[in-house]
């Protein structure tokens, strides 16, 4: 299991070019995405996640589960069909409870179309991505645009990774998003 710690900002499209300028560097990753619940919505109520992304083309299946240290737990596999990549989470160590859950079916309930920016920043006590998404999330027939600025710890402290977002937050006038692309997405699905 990989832990993933990220920090996230509501921004708009002028802050993020602002932001790419300063910066520089990055690589842009078209990104579309497919949301996963039980019929019942067990996964939801868990607080989990399941996903069926494909970056650039390439398929991703992630399962994030919630840390009691406020991060969470991520597994993935490089699998472009959701109910073989439930056995490949497993594998991997996800909770076996995600098998059983999903013996009861899996359906797509929501969806977010993205263009990612990434760019690796070393900072003093850390490594991270700087992620620059702009795009929709989707459920049925309406759409909702955003735009968000993610910093993602990939080694070091988490406290430099907080010193840096917040850093940022402040040059940019950047207002905290605490909530998940998949929350805001089922948000939708549920309106």
């Amino acid at each position: 299991m990989a832990r993933e710690y990220e920090l996230k900002f509501s921004a708009d499209s002028r802050k993020i070019g602002e932001i790419q300028k300063k910066f520089g560097g990055f690589t842009a990753i078209a990104m579309e995405t497919t949301y996963y619940d039980t019929p019942s919505r067990d996964l939801r109520r868990r607080k989990w996640m399941l996903r069926l992304r494909m970056e650039n083309g390439r398929p991703v299946c992630t399962l994030k589960t919630p840390l009691p240290d406020g991060s969470r737990g991520e597994w993935e596999t490089e699998e472009s069909h959701i109910g073989r990549s439930i056995y490949a989470l497993c594998k991997l160590g996800a909770p076996e409870a995600l098998r059983t859950l999903a013996e009861g079916g899996l359906e797509p309930v929501c969806a977010a179309r993205f263009t990612r920016l990434a760019a690796a920043v070393e900072t003093e006590g850390c490594t991270l991505e700087l992620a620059l998404d702009q795009g929709v999330f989707l459920a049925g027939d309406r759409q909702v645009p955003f735009a968000e600025v993610e910093t993602e710890l990939k080694s070091g402290q988490e406290a430099a990774l907080a010193a840096f977002a917040q850093a940022l937050a402040r040059e940019f006038d950047l207002r905290p998003q605490p909530e998940s692309k998949a929350q805001r997405a089922f948000r939708l699905a549920q309106e």
